[in-house]
């Protein structure tokens, strides 16, 4: 993305030669401009062919046009809902917001998009090994489509604040997992020197088939919307693979004609994961990576590897990252728990930075918001549990589900659920 150089698909690379760059997939736009239009997509929606049943492949001419339909690893995944949420636009402030929950993918994130386009790349090549660095989410659905690909997966966790719902994942999916004394940074740069070691394949976000694959995030946002664009996308930023790929989405849906506009995108970090937001306060013109703190711990990295990426997607769509304490992150997640939605911790980043914007004046009252939700809420149950017992250090429950404890006896049972009658009366 920064020289112009240019390498086949059939290699096995993850940056530039020349100059150490990040690597795009490019895509034939001029030919696309004559062959496809709105109702190509919209004409596979609900269909049960594979691999267009997938909220991915059903894009598959922006996603990896000449791959061969026997060689696409797919669950399917995609296809996740987009909610309308008025009581949570109230307490934000807006008067639309929409949220696009990609924890309903199969392995419960939005990793699911990028691992199929990234496991589908390792057949091309004919890797028999898969490998990652993972705070949790990554992990467990690269364990999953290797399982499904029939190939070895490996995973590299830091040794302590993993959330179990992910490690358990990694591990019931046959995965070899490896416990690392070392954050997550450490272990994406063990990782790499690993796989070119001893031929394995890594599937981080580096990978740019990864991010190809979390694309169609946007697509079918803009599809679920009729094609009209919103005023903003608010998503987590963590390692930055998401907020890079929305900016390519979105550029190449304006560059076909698809939409009209671009819609503004806000990135929203973690207080104590923030080198992005650190970096924007100086005009991206200084850039440090840090020692990543908070308790979303799929965001908890402090040198993400598509920094330049996402710096790219917020000059494409005059975006802003803004950044949110772990006290604002529960307390809008316990927001979105109680309307039945529900997510991981990272995603609570989503509405409280829409809140946090809009106090500020940059979202306005009358724009039409989306916040991505990028992980199930049972991803990480601790944190839940300890948010409502009032356990999280440093945190306090704002809006709290407290558990109550009984005795069996009726009347011990009466003194509990009384008052609550009453207040529902």
């Amino acid at each position: 993305m920064d020289c112009g150089q240019q390498y086949p698909v059939n290699v096995v690379i993850y940056t530039c030669e020349r100059c150490g760059g990040l690597l795009d997939l490019c895509h034939d736009l001029d030919t696309l401009r004559q062959t496809i239009t709105h109702d190509t997509f919209d004409q596979r929606l609900g269909t049960l062919e594979a691999p267009y049943n997938s909220g991915v492949w059903r894009y598959k001419e922006l996603i990896y046009p000449n791959v061969s339909n026997d060689l696409i690893v797919s669950r399917p995944e995609g296809n996740t809902n987009l909610y309308r949420a008025p009581k949570l636009a109230q307490w934000a402030g807006v008067e639309t917001l929409y949220l696009k929950h990609e924890g309903e993918n199969p392995t419960g994130s939005f990793k699911d998009r990028g691992m199929t386009g990234g496991l589908t790349q390792a057949r091309v090549l004919g890797m028999k090994r898969v490998a990652c660095a993972s705070t949790g989410n990554t992990s467990a659905s690269l364990a999953a489509y290797a399982a499904i690909a029939g190939l070895e997966g490996i995973v590299f966790f830091q040794n302590k604040d993993i959330a179990l719902g992910k490690l358990a994942q990694a591990i019931a999916y046959g995965a070899t997992a490896i416990q690392i004394s070392a954050d997550f940074d450490r272990n994406l740069e063990l990782v790499r020197e690993v796989a070119q070691a001893l031929d394995i394949y890594v599937l981080n976000s580096v990978n740019p088939f990864r991010l190809e694959g979390q694309k169609s995030i946007m697509f079918e946002t803009i599809q679920q919307l009729r094609w009209q664009v919103p005023d903003w996308i608010v998503c987590p930023g963590g390692n930055l693979g998401n907020s890079s790929a929305f900016g390519k989405a979105l550029h190449e849906l304006y560059e076909l004609g698809f939409i009209d506009r671009m819609p503004r995108l806000a990135i929203i970090q973690a207080a104590g994961a923030n080198p992005l937001y650190r970096s924007y306060q100086t005009n991206f013109t200084e850039y440090e990576p840090m020692h990543a703190e908070t308790v979303a711990s799929a965001i908890k990295i402090g040198s993400p590897v598509n920094a330049r990426k996402a710096m790219r997607t917020i000059r494409w769509t005059n975006g802003v990252v803004e950044q949110v304490t772990d006290q604002e992150i529960m307390d809008a997640k316990a927001l979105i728990d109680r309307q039945g939605i529900g997510c991981e911790p990272a995603s609570g980043c989503s509405l409280a930075g829409v809140r946090k914007l809009v106090d500020a004046g940059v979202i306005k009252s009358n724009e039409t918001v989306v916040g991505i939700l990028t992980g199930h809420i049972l991803k990480d149950p601790e944190a839940t549990i300890d948010y409502h017992d009032g356990d999280l250090k440093g945190i306090t429950a704002t809006y709290p589900n407290r558990l109550h404890r009984s005795e069996p006896n009726v009347d011990m049972l009466r003194a509990i659920l009384e008052p609550h009658e009453t207040a529902s009366a």
